[in-house]
């Protein structure tokens, strides 16, 4: 008979610890994407560069206006030079992490932006983060986003 109360108590307390675990993640999922722009903020190659699976690719969308877009892979390599390369305006994206969905040491994050160059409105659109959990963390696996100029705000 003392067995149940017991039991009661246990199947009671698992939802509270799966959600402070999960909870624990989603923040961890955001704080390396938050790492990776703050790196990008101060022109740190070398921190953004931490932020990264090995193997990472990122897609943005090209193309010329008035034409189709085309989706093209970008070099990560030639972003990391950009990054650590000195520029005048601080290169600023501004996320809200509007979705964060995890299962395992999969993540996957939904992020409305807003990128400046310095205090200059540059353009918006969604990041879509693909992160995996490696033996050192959360980290970015594949970027893709989507950019404009009009209907940001």
């Amino acid at each position: 008979m003392k067995l149940i109360p017991v039991l009661l108590l246990v199947a009671a307390a698992t939802p509270v610890a799966h959600a402070q675990k999960a909870a624990a993640e989603t923040a961890a999922v955001k704080q390396t994407i938050t790492a990776f722009f703050d790196g990008m903020r101060r022109g740190d190659s070398t921190a953004v560069r931490r932020t990264l699976a090995p193997a990472a690719v990122f897609h943005g969308f090209g193309g010329q206006p008035g034409q189709p877009p085309t989706l093209e892979i970008e070099s990560i390599n030639g972003f990391l030079k950009a990054v650590g390369t000195p520029h005048s305006e601080s290169w600023d994206e501004r996320v809200q992490f509007e979705r964060v969905l995890i299962d395992a040491n999969l993540a996957s994050v939904w992020a409305p932006y807003e990128f400046y160059r310095g205090s200059h409105f540059s353009h918006c659109g969604y990041d879509s983060f693909q992160l995996v959990k490696l033996a050192d963390g959360w980290k970015i696996a594949h970027i893709i986003d989507t950019r404009r100029k009009e209907k940001c705000k």
